[in-house]
């Protein structure tokens, strides 16, 4: 007996060396990031307030905006500048109401506990235009597919706020395909009438209550996302829009969602062989043209993996943000690809307008090829800060998609650096340009609003490699201050040139200031 107990232990012992050793189905090496490098500092416990320096709504539409201040709590809130119509809960620091008249209004947000204080400046432009920053938040995808329920969407709202995500600026809550009916699938509770009797949508028994659930989400302050094709079907062969598009976008407003990702999915097999430009534009200036007719903000998100160049046009048709590739979860190991592929779009990056790459996906992911159970990304460490970094410097829409009830310390660590969310949620909204060194380096260069300049060394090699940085191709001249965004402290001041030593698949992040 104890010798096949030993015999065992070998083999176990042998078969966890072959897990840790070996590649992945996603073509990356695997790394367990528990033992990798903590970059991000701990919060402080006196406060510090977040979010963007600008936040766009429409008059005389339902307002919600919860504060995200960082610090130890409770932390009481003043609010001083808000427009006639809004209110602010000095608890919990959400901000509630209707903005009545057209207008750009400066309010000062200040924040105290026992530890001290802080103050922050936001503008609130009451206009045409939302998502005046990248969007920020959660998305169920890429950890529970069509396994996705009420009951893991209001728990991934509790996390955004347990977990500190919020108090950084994450503030969507999305649902994605498969909560509505399906003519068939493995699941019986998933099927059942795609409509009833007056043509409205009908969820499916693991969503019980929808507007109980959109209640619950912004109860906290947070906002409530969903989904739908212009299809017949969606892409997981649940009911679309297709000749329903007024009544079910009506019907979203009405159940309270703030954002509508529109997946083109099965409305090909509508459209045939019909390659034009028109027709990729067709459904989407549709479906805008009635988000905008509703009498609430709901944030457009064009899924249609970038055919027919949709950041060309993806503003003009009502879009907030547009996918520009295919789904990133078939290949992230190709993430430096995609973002300098992404770059090229830059131009069309603005204010309520953003190049769209598809989510952060790390934590506890599903293999997006089998749809599978989450299990731990098998993404290097340095390359998980990469990401975070190519997607904030490219001023993509910050959606994680992961498992929120596996959340761990390294991946808030990556998600969660307020310095390097600046850099994304920056007013004037620029996308990263990227200058090549190497096939293996490159450097990533974004203007911020305030005349400073965030740069990303990046090393896409298998070995640390040295990296430089010359002011003449950053357009500066004479001693600037480098700042490291992720570990948060300065580097010193420093002239015509920087260099450092980047991690294999790694980045080193700083901001110069003159």
């Amino acid at each position: 007996m104890k010798q096949k107990l030993i015999s065992c232990l070998l083999v176990l012992t042998f078969a966890c060396f072959l897990a840790m050793t070996s590649n992945s189905s996603y073509g990356i090496e695997i790394e367990k990031p528990a033992n990798a490098d903590i970059y991000t500092p701990l919060p402080k416990s006196q406060p510090r307030i977040n979010g963007p320096l600008v936040y766009g709504c429409r008059p005389g539409h339902p307002f919600l905006y919860r504060i995200p201040c960082q610090g130890k709590r409770p932390i009481t809130f003043l609010v001083e500048g808000l427009p006639s119509g809004l209110k602010f809960d000095p608890a919990s620091g959400i901000i509630t109401g209707t903005v009545p008249n057209k207008g750009e209004y400066d309010v000062l947000i200040l924040a105290r506990n026992s530890k001290g204080t802080d103050t922050r400046k936001l503008k609130i432009v009451a206009g045409d235009q939302l998502a005046l920053t990248p969007p920020m938040g959660y998305n169920h995808w890429y950890a529970h597919y069509d396994r996705i329920t009420d009951k893991m969407m209001r728990e991934a709202a509790d996390v955004l706020i347990s977990s500190g995500m919020a108090d950084v600026g994450y503030q969507y809550v999305n649902i994605d395909d498969c909560w509505m009916n399906a003519p068939s699938n493995n699941d019986s509770l998933r099927v059942g009438p795609l409509r009833d009797e007056q043509g409205n949508i009908l969820p499916n028994h693991h969503f019980p209550d929808m507007k109980g659930l959109t209640d619950y989400i912004h109860s906290k302050g947070l906002k409530a996302g969903i989904y739908t094709s212009p299809g017949t079907l969606t892409c997981g062969g649940f009911a679309g829009a297709y000749q329903y598009e007024e009544q079910d976008a009506r019907q979203f407003a009405a159940w309270g969602f703030d954002f509508l990702k529109y997946d083109w999915c099965s409305y090909g097999k509508i459209v045939g062989i019909d390659k034009s430009l028109e027709t990729y534009q067709k459904p989407y200036r549709q479906m805008g043209t009635i988000l905008k007719s509703l009498d609430r903000d709901i944030v457009f998100n064009l899924c249609q993996y970038g055919m027919g160049d949709v950041w060309k046009w993806g503003s003009d048709v009502g879009g907030q943000c547009w996918r520009t590739s295919g789904d990133l979860g078939f290949e992230l190991d190709r993430i430096f690809d995609v973002a300098i592929k992404n770059s090229e779009y830059r131009q069309y990056s603005k204010p309520g307008s953003w190049n769209d790459p598809d989510y952060i996906q790390i934590g506890w992911i599903g293999n997006a090829s089998k749809q599978g159970i989450p299990e731990l990304t098998p993404m290097p460490a340095a390359m998980q800060y990469a990401y975070m970094s190519l997607w904030s410097l490219m001023a993509a829409p910050l959606i994680y998609s992961g498992d929120m009830s596996k959340l761990d310390k390294f991946t808030i660590n990556v998600l969660c650096n307020p310095e390097v969310i600046e850099v994304n949620q920056d007013p004037l909204g620029e996308s990263g340009l990227v200058i090549k060194i190497d096939n293996d380096r490159f450097l990533m260069i974004k203007n911020l609003e305030d005349g400073s300049k965030a740069v990303g060394l990046f090393n896409r090699g298998k070995n640390e490699a040295e990296v430089s940085v010359d002011w003449t191709a950053l357009q500066l001249s004479g001693k600037q201050l480098v700042r490291d965004l992720w570990h948060q402290k300065e580097l010193g001041v420093f002239d015509q040139k920087f260099n450092a030593l980047v991690p294999a698949q790694g980045v080193v992040l700083i901001k110069l200031t003159k």
